[in-house]
C-alpha cells in the first residue's frame, strides 16, 4: 500500500489545467500536419495553417489557445494499492482546478446552478470520472471541454433493426447539422451500446484516446474509418469553409448492451482538443 496526499493530487491538477488550456498536444499539431498535406482546398489549407500558428502562440505566451478555456473534466484511475491520505479525493481535484483557473487567468465559465446562473468564478465544481485500477498510481486526465463542440453532441436510443446503418446515418447526421458550429476539423468520439448515461461516457472518454488510434476489435476499426471518411466527405471542412478536413480522428468505443435496444452517443471535440495527462 501507498500513501498519496491529497496535496500532490492539487498541485497535478493545478498544472495540468494551465497545460491543458496553453499546450496543444503533440499529436494534434502532427494531426493538422496530415491534414495540411491532404488538403486540396487552399483556403482549408490556410484555416488549417492559422490553427498551427494559434497554437505556437499560446505555447510561446502561455495564454489560452481559445477564449472559452471550457470545463475542467478530469479522468481519474486510481490504483487499489494507493491510499489517498491527508484529506478529500475530490475537494483535491476541484481545488486544483480553483488554483489553475485563477492563477492560469482562465476565463471563469461554470455556473453553480443551471436554474440560477451564477457563475462561480473559478471554473469549479469540475466533472470527475473515477475508476479503480490494479496498482498504486494515479493516472490524471484533466480535459478542458469548451462547449461550442459540446453543445453539438447528440444521443439517440437507437433499435437494434437501426443497426450498423442507422450508426452510420445518426453520426453523419449529427455533424452535418453541427457545421461549423464546434469549430472543425473535430475529433468524434462515439459511444455504443450500454445504457442511456454509459454510452454518454463512453463517447467522451473515445474522445481522448490517443489520437486516430484503430480499435482493437477490427469491425469496430473498420466503422471507425467508414465514419471518418463519411464525415470528411461532407465538405464542411476546417472552420466550415470547405475542404477534405472535416475531421482529424473518429474514435468508437462499444459496451454490452440489453437486446432491446442500441444506445448511440456522438460526442464532438473542436480542433483545440485541450487535454493533459499525469502518474502521481
Amino acid at each position: 500500500m501507498r500513501d498519496l496526499h491529497v496535496d500532490e493530487i492539487t498541485r497535478a491538477v493545478r498544472d495540468l489545467c494551465i497545460r491543458a488550456a496553453t499546450e496543444l498536444p503533440r499529436e494534434v499539431l502532427d494531426a493538422l500536419d496530415r491534414a495540411i498535406a491532404g488538403e486540396e482546398s487552399p483556403l482549408a489549407v490556410e484555416v488549417l495553417e492559422q490553427l498551427k500558428a494559434n497554437a505556437a502562440l499560446a505555447r510561446q505566451t502561455g495564454l489560452p489557445l481559445c477564449q472559452d478555456t471550457g470545463m475542467a473534466v478530469v479522468f481519474a484511475e486510481l490504483g487499489q494499492d494507493c491510499h489517498v491520505v491527508g484529506g478529500d479525493f475530490d475537494r483535491a481535484i476541484h481545488e486544483g482546478v480553483r488554483r489553475g483557473t485563477r492563477e492560469g487567468f482562465l476565463r471563469p465559465s461554470i455556473v453553480e446552478s443551471p436554474l440560477r446562473r451564477v457563475n462561480t468564478g473559478d471554473n469549479t465544481p469540475a466533472v470527475i470520472h473515477l475508476h479503480l485500477v490494479p496498482g498504486d498510481r494515479l493516472k490524471l486526465t484533466v480535459v478542458a471541454k469548451g462547449f461550442g463542440c459540446e453543445n453539438m453532441s447528440a444521443l439517440r436510443m437507437l433499435t437494434p433493426a437501426d443497426g450498423i446503418t442507422g450508426i452510420r446515418r445518426f453520426v453523419v447526421e449529427t455533424v452535418e447539422q453541427a457545421g461549423g458550429n464546434p469549430c472543425p476539423p473535430l475529433v468524434v468520439g462515439i459511444g455504443v451500446g450500454g445504457t442511456f448515461d454509459y454510452c454518454a461516457y463512453l463517447a467522451k472518454r473515445a474522445v481522448f484516446r490517443p489520437l486516430g488510434s484503430a480499435h482493437p476489435d477490427p469491425r469496430t476499426a473498420g466503422l471507425e474509418r467508414e465514419l471518418l471518411q463519411a464525415i470528411n466527405a461532407t465538405g464542411i471542412g476546417p472552420q466550415a469553409v470547405g475542404g477534405r478536413t472535416t475531421a482529424l480522428a473518429v474514435h468508437v468505443e462499444t459496451h454490452p448492451g440489453h437486446i432491446a435496444s442500441l444506445p448511440v452517443a456522438v460526442n464532438l471535440q473542436c480542433h483545440s482538443h485541450r487535454y493533459q495527462e499525469a502518474v502521481l
